[in-house]
């Protein structure tokens, strides 16, 4: 379907009306925050703040793969962000964020705490801190890791904000901006597999950051788990490089046991609202705090 009322833009754009859409309530077109709102602070070094977005889900998994790798100071308590009810507006939030968006990191292992924004900026903080799941000893394979995690980071938004937004979330669905986003998507699932055939994970030979940021966007795409029924429509079972290496990361543990912190939706035995300790994913996920009720 086209557009048959075309837009003219006014001069000078106001913010007059809601935008649309499922997230109309919370997009607005300034900064700050709503409420006053102090965030809760656990016992571990490690305060997140976060919901189990795509975005979200990349710093939970590196946390739980940095734990079984043995790094005890990654532990952490996971806080629950409700972005639809707007608890990034709050106070607190802002504080760690002023960008007012998950993930939110806060680490309080020092003497003055250090906070963390952005989820790229979140994995780089922690591989380095822990020296852990990005090359160290090698200029060219950290370049290498580097230029795939700022990849994503660069590409999700057409993805996400553009592919996603129009195709399964704007009020009205419209052919240009689908048909648009739609061949950049593809474009990019092409990218990465031709990088994936010549190579087991994203940078080469080693599992590191890039997969990590890379995998709940793009692996999730390909399995299914985005945007209604968009994996059948972008033929994502063409992309088998993609297929293989986001079954290959699924395998991990620590990968199963991320994509669970700070979900609210889905397979209720699957959803660990708030993280404290890791007997959670045994005792408190949402199932069975149900059935206590």
């Amino acid at each position: 379907m086209t557009d048959s009322k075309p837009y003219t833009p006014p001069e000078v754009w106001t913010w007059e009306a809601p935008s649309g859409g499922k997230f109309a309530s919370i997009n607005r077109p300034i900064a700050g925050p709503t409420h006053d709102k102090e965030l809760p602070i656990g016992k571990h070094p490690l305060q997140l703040y976060s919901l189990a977005t795509p975005n979200g889900q990349k710093v939970t998994i590196l946390l739980e793969e940095l734990l079984a790798a043995g790094h005890t100071g990654a532990e952490y308590d996971a806080w629950f962000i409700n972005i639809g009810d707007g608890d990034q507006f709050g106070s607190g939030f802002v504080d760690v964020n002023p960008n007012s968006k998950i993930p939110a990191l806060m680490d309080r292992s020092g003497a003055e705490p250090i906070r963390v924004f952005e989820s790229g900026s979140i994995l780089l903080y922690l591989a380095e801190k822990f020296g852990a799941f990005v090359p160290t000893d090698d200029p060219a394979k950290r370049a290498e890791c580097l230029n795939w995690l700022f990849w994503q980071m660069g590409s999700a938004p057409y993805l996400g904000g553009g592919f996603g937004h129009f195709y399964a979330y704007a009020p009205e669905k419209f052919e240009y901006p689908i048909n648009r986003f739609t061949m950049e998507t593809k474009r990019q699932l092409d990218v990465l597999d031709r990088q994936l055939a010549d190579h087991p994970f994203i940078a080469g030979d080693d599992y590191t950051i890039a997969d990590i940021a890379i995998f709940p966007w793009y692996g999730g795409l390909v399995k299914g788990w985005l945007y209604d029924d968009s994996a059948r429509f972008l033929d994502a079972a063409s992309y088998t490089n993609v297929l293989r290496w986001a079954d290959k990361i699924l395998e991990r543990p620590a990968v199963q046991r991320g994509r669970m912190v700070n979900r609210a939706s889905g397979d209720p035995a699957k959803q660990l609202r708030e993280r404290h300790d890791a007997s959670d994913f045994e005792t408190r996920t949402q199932d069975k705090l149900e059935a206590a009720q």
